[in-house]
């Protein structure tokens, strides 16, 4: 009987040892694609997330500014365009 609980201990520590390597395997191969995935995303020159929300910012505010100075520039139209015609 100890013989039969040896063999099955031996088959357990094998089994658990090869779980551990198929799940290091597992982690090693995450963490290269990972390392791909960046690497390409770094060779593509795209721009990250801040940077975008910081330039859309920029942009919104450029947008608001060229509004007012259209409204701006269409009340000074028209106070010109009222405006009293003086002769010399």
């Amino acid at each position: 009987m100890q013989t039969t609980s040896s063999v099955f201990d031996d088959l357990a520590r094998l089994m658990t040892g090869a779980m551990g390597m198929a799940q290091g395997a597992g982690d090693e191969a995450k963490s290269f694609m990972r390392t791909q995935a960046d690497r390409f995303v770094a060779e593509m020159d795209l721009v990250g997330r801040d940077e975008f929300e910081a330039v859309k910012q920029l942009a919104a505010e450029a947008r608001a500014a060229a509004d007012a100075l259209r409204a701006r520039i269409a009340a000074l139209e028209a106070a010109l365009a009222n405006a009293p015609i003086k002769s010399d």
